[in-house]
């Protein structure tokens, strides 16, 4: 039989159902109704799917479906699939999907348990925001990129797991994720975008891979549980307003790369008794400290040529 690569659409159970387009719907083994859009026999295009959907229970998407004489292998989920479906409670993904799409489980919150299979090589931009309910994740090997919102306002983490094979986390990539109380960024990572993990709150430890070159604007603003923080010597700048409402802080390393310190970096670190900048430092930017009632002494070096 001819076998074509298919999108998955919208999934299971419907307590009501408003879907605009879908090619052909099956049932899976435990009885749920599945929807279905099929795509181009040598690639698939992630579609525009809309109309609104609300799902609960559990569901088990099939790795192949028949459909019309044909087997159709079902190669991913689709943009705002599930969006949405807060009585989602856990979804078991089969190893030919690769790719997860935009929005895909956005405020699922009453999902609790998913497994990422090692299949999957793209998780698209918010796809998992708002699940608050999600304790754990585990992020495949085959993922590249943490993208913009894909975990934002997930509560409930209180671990997770970035493989190596992770280049970049995007902006607001955990932001608002106040359960999350210890964080390791591999070696792979290079860049940490802007609001990463601001708002997370929970936080008391992290450790940033030493490849890391760029840490964007308020990637870290309000993690007042965080007590210490070590910037690697990959990093050449501290952003603007990137540590800024960490009360918490209490000491902090500066690698011998940075050149800059941004706007408000600092702003309300009131834990901070003493701070050590390098030699490398040239600027320090506006309200850079300000509200660090704590600090007793500062050194700055004669590399610095402007204080904002």
């Amino acid at each position: 039989m001819k076998k074509l690569n298919l999108l998955l659409l919208v999934l299971f159970s419907a307590i009501s159902l408003n879907i605009n387009a879908y090619d052909f719907e099956a049932v899976n083994s435990d009885g749920k109704t599945i929807y279905y859009e099929i795509l181009s026999e040598t690639s698939f295009v992630i579609g525009v799917t809309s109309g609104s959907v609300t799902y609960s229970g559990d569901i088990n998407i099939p790795s192949s479906v028949s459909y019309n004489g044909e087997i159709y292998s079902v190669k991913a989920i689709h943009y705002s699939a599930f969006r949405s479906c807060r009585g989602l409670t856990s979804v078991t993904i089969p190893n030919s999907v690769t790719a997860i799409g935009e929005d895909a489980f956005y405020y699922c919150s009453g999902l609790t348990s998913i497994t990422i299979p090692n299949s999957v090589t793209s998780i698209g931009d918010y796809a998992f925001r708002g699940c608050s309910g999600l304790t754990s994740i585990t992020i495949p090997n085959s993922v590249t990129s943490i993208k913009n919102n894909t975990f934002m306002g997930c509560s409930g983490l209180t671990s997770i797991t970035i493989p190596n094979s992770v280049t970049s986390i995007g902006n607001s990539a955990f932001n608002g994720c106040t359960g999350l109380t210890s964080i390791t960024i591999p070696n792979s990572v290079t860049s940490i975008g802007n609001w990463a993990f601001m708002g997370c709150s929970g936080l008391t430890s992290i450790t940033i891979g030493n490849s890391v070159t760029s840490i964007g604007d308020y990637a870290f603003r309000g993690c007042s549980g965080l007590t210490s923080i070590t910037i690697p010597n990959s990093v050449t700048s501290i952003n603007d307003y990137t540590f800024s409402g960490c009360t918490g802080l209490t000491s902090i390393t500066i690698g011998d790369s940075v050149t800059s310190i941004g706007v408000e970096a600092f702003n309300g670190c009131s834990g901070l008794t003493s701070i050590t900048i390098p030699n490398s430092v040239t600027s320090i930017g506006v309200s850079a400290f300000n509200g660090c009632s704590g600090l007793t002494s500062i050194t700055i070096p004669n590399s610095v040529t402007s204080i904002g």
